[in-house]
């Protein structure tokens, strides 16, 4: 039977008895990105949304048994470290981690502070997790744990001095940045890269972290490259936001039981997503009902565009789009959202698909370049990320009674 390698991330970190954050979040992010996770556990802390309420560390030979075991049997792609636990345990780590000789990527998130506030790691544990950054493929602190990392006061000159001084490149994630745009930077020895954004209003935001640098190490393992990855995984962060359960009294977890349909899964050669299709009719109002009534969700209505779209419960999503003066409805359309949109359609136009027009941007805030099939059907390969299902024009929850 031929089985397609499904990667194998190795995330060593500790226990979250809550599920939002630590082994339990990375589990269920690389899980859902299609990749196999193993785990040894560093810690076991008792904590939820509130706080942080004991910490129990595992003994370092123990630490050290559970990476051997795993690396003994699987072929592991890609390594993410998150709580360490303990000064010795992190020398331990990162003294095994150094005898792989850079084959396999090592992703690490050095947790210093809980989201609740909670300190994870004392000081002479985060002195010590130099000797982790003196490894690693990529870093991922944010600006908090710069500062306390490094002792500046401005985050990009800690990551910088990180940089100089280990030798690897630093994501400077920007959720503790005040105000509405956040910014993240990829810090290397001769170049930054910067992505923008736009905060997303939610206090359940436990564990978004430990789920990015998983996600990224996800990503790696899979083959995709380092910039890549850090923009798949940030959306696969963004999309747990807006998914958020709203579990718990303080900070609850990510939602990403239904993300796989936004920003795909590990692997360089991933099939596009089908994931939205547009029908047309002549009737708004009554295509609205009459899908509303079946039981999907309205998420955009646009009237005056004749525009609708809904999700389904899978999380792909569904339009239509009406022309009251057309006697019939005769076209129509079928998205399919690719993570590599223009890489794709420059190397499917070489090789001769017709392409009405490339990539492009649009006032929905979708990316995306039009052919057409042999029948004359439209198909639509775009790149929408969370505007797909969370446009800024998303219809709230008091707009969703059922039509009368």
């Amino acid at each position: 039977m031929n089985q397609r390698a499904t990667p194998v991330i190795l995330t060593i970190a500790g226990s979250d008895s809550g599920g939002g954050a630590g082994i339990q979040a990375d589990v269920r992010t690389i899980t859902m990105l299609g990749a196999h996770p193993a785990t040894a556990i560093t810690a076991i802390t008792a904590q939820n949304t509130m706080g942080v309420h004991a910490i129990h560390p595992v003994p370092a030979e123990t630490v050290l048994d559970q990476i051997d075991a795993v690396l003994a049997d699987f072929p592991v792609s890609a390594i993410k470290v998150g709580m360490t636990g303990s000064a010795f345990t992190t020398r331990a780590i990162a003294q095994r981690l150094r005898e792989l000789d850079g084959k396999i990527p090592i992703i690490v998130d050095p947790v210093i502070v809980a989201t609740a506030g909670d300190r994870l790691a004392d000081e002479a544990t985060v002195e010590a997790l130099g000797e982790l950054f003196e490894i690693a493929t990529l870093s991922t602190p944010n600006m908090p744990e710069v500062v306390t990392l490094t002792g500046e006061e401005d985050p990009i000159a800690g990551a910088l001095q990180l940089v100089g001084r280990h030798g690897s490149p630093v994501l400077l994630t920007g959720g503790h940045e005040e105000g509405e745009a956040l910014a993240d930077a990829l810090i290397e020895d001769d170049n930054i890269t910067s992505w923008q954004g736009t905060r997303i209003e939610t206090r359940h935001d436990h564990g978004t972290g430990c789920t990015l640098s998983a996600a990224i190490a996800a990503f790696v393992g899979g083959g995709v490259g380092l910039n890549e990855a850090i923009d798949r995984a940030r959306m696969f962060v963004r999309m747990g936001l807006h998914e958020a359960p709203g579990l718990g009294e303080g900070h609850g977890p990510l939602g990403i039981s239904r993300i796989r349909m936004d920003v795909g899964a590990t692997g360089r050669d991933v099939a596009p997503r089908l994931n939205q299709l547009t029908v047309t009719g002549t009737d708004y109002d009554k295509m609205v009902d009459f899908y509303r009534r079946i039981g999907l969700r309205q998420i955009v209505d646009s009237p005056d565009n004749q525009y609708a779209r809904f999700e389904t419960g899978g999380g792909a999503t569904f339009s239509v789009q009406c022309d009251p003066d057309a006697p019939v409805a005769e076209n129509f359309a079928v998205y399919f959202e690719c993570d590599d949109l223009d890489t794709r359609v420059e190397r499917l136009a070489r090789e001769g698909l017709p392409f009405e027009h490339g990539p492009r941007a649009q006032p929905w805030m979708w990316r995306e370049a039009r052919l057409r099939d042999p029948a004359g059907n439209t198909v639509f390969l775009y790149k929408a990320g969370e505007n797909r299902r969370y446009p800024p024009w998303r219809m709230g929850e008091d707009q969703e009674e059922m039509p009368s």
